[in-house]
């Protein structure tokens, strides 16, 4: 199900009570999430309620992998752009809540290592761009997401928040108003959406400072009813991919129980 957002979507149209940009601001309404995601979506509260629980089903149910219907990986980017719709902006929402303390902990570790140029690369619905936006220690957050409807929502909650004057948001990292290269790279929840995770490691490799540190993770699984048919899981892809990882990345301790890890550049030989 996809709903029709709010165009031209201000901080106005997510008036909310102002959210602490902190962790705990996140453990308590997801940085006001639901008071500003309903109406973005035009619906009430009591609907946004109702679409929540579904919203991993309905998702799932848009991928041709769902059906059993063959599959071009080429078509990836294609399906987040412009199938999912707003669609995408729910299941993530669902998740962020649902999950609150997991991602609490991403935020924690976020802090730990956030600085400088951030990227948020495939952000979703902005929980990570947003909370970096707000440390003092960050000096400007590069939002890139394919979906024209996650970068609207992201833009509108920053200016909601008043965070928009250290967030911008891109559709991909080719946009030359982008900076070379960045002290901080935030993926999460994202490689295992693409055709070849391995080339974006190396992109990312290429883009961040020497001093600089990557926060990833990665679900190369497409769930234990399927109900993941939009992750890639060939053993080729994923074998290539932690190759490429052990090459060109070298993993920084953390004390968080969490699938996120954090990286630096391997140094050269």
């Amino acid at each position: 199900m996809s709903l029709s957002p709010r165009s031209g979507a201000t901080a106005a149209a997510l008036a909310a009570p102002l959210s602490r940009m902190d962790v705990e601001g996140f453990l308590a309404d997801g940085f006001a999430l639901k008071a500003q995601l309903a109406p973005f979506l035009q619906v009430d509260a009591a609907a946004l309620e109702a679409l929540l629980p579904q919203a991993t089903d309905q998702l799932a149910a848009l991928h041709p992998g769902a059906v059993q219907l063959a599959f071009d990986p080429a078509d990836a980017g294609r399906f987040y752009e412009d199938t999912v719709g707003t669609a995408h902006l729910i299941e993530l929402a669902a998740w962020h809540l649902g999950s609150a303390d997991y991602i609490a902990d991403t935020l924690r570790l976020q802090e730990r290592f956030a600085r400088g140029q951030v990227l948020d690369f495939g952000g979703g619905i902005g929980s990570h761009a947003l909370a970096a936006a707000a440390r003092p220690q960050v000096e400007q957050v590069w939002f890139v997401d394919l979906n024209p409807h996650n970068r609207a929502f992201v833009a509108a909650r920053a200016e909601a928040l008043g965070l928009a004057a250290k967030l911008r948001c891109f559709r991909d990292l080719d946009d030359p108003a982008l900076p070379p290269q960045f002290d901080t790279i935030v993926c999460l929840d994202v490689l295992e959406h693409l055709p070849d995770p391995a080339a974006q490691l190396e992109s990312f490799a290429g883009r961040l400072t020497g001093s600089g540190v990557a926060l990833l993770n990665w679900y190369f699984f497409k769930g234990f009813r399927g109900e993941y048919p939009f992750h890639f899981d060939d053993e080729a892809l994923v074998n290539r991919f932690f190759t490429t990882l052990q090459q060109r990345f070298l993993e920084v301790f953390h004390p968080y129980l969490i699938t996120t890890r954090a990286y630096r550049l391997q140094a050269p030989t």
